[in-house]
């Protein structure tokens, strides 16, 4: 199954909003104030993968979110105790940890890039989502 997700944030630091969706009826998002842009697209992929459950394919507009996995960023965070290669605390570890335990311990999730603002009908519904809950935290 895919799941798109995508944060917003207005301002940056801001309130923020989180979202992702299945389809049209099948969605949830939420909002942080304050919060950052990045934060929120990692707190939406956390929020996808903790309530679907089987083989996902998380679609998201965030580069961010979608390399920590396809070039395993993950993994030099872990050998270096939650640092970055410049040995400064990884940024949003709070949600990273538990989204980089669950794909681990699951083993049937995936990360694909999708082009934000460029027409996709899913993307810019989550979009919408999280933009509509980023107003709601302000």
């Amino acid at each position: 199954m895919s799941v798109y997700t995508d944060g917003a944030c207005s301002g940056n630091p801001g309130p923020g909003g989180w979202a992702w969706a299945v389809d049209p009826t099948t969605y949830a998002s939420g909002a942080e104030h304050p919060s950052t842009n990045q934060r929120m697209e990692v707190r939406a992929a956390l929020e996808a993968v903790r309530a679907l459950d089987g083989p996902v394919l998380v679609v998201s507009d965030s580069t961010y979110v979608v390399n920590c996995f396809r070039d395993r960023w993950w993994e030099g965070w872990l050998d270096r105790g939650w640092l970055t290669s410049a040995k400064k605390p990884v940024a949003n570890q709070d949600l990273w940890e538990p989204l980089v335990r669950v794909v681990a311990e699951r083993g049937d999730i995936a990360f694909a890039w999708v082009k934000g603002h460029s027409g996709h009908a899913m993307n810019d519904f989550v979009d919408g989502l999280a933009v509509a809950a980023s107003r709601d935290a302000g």
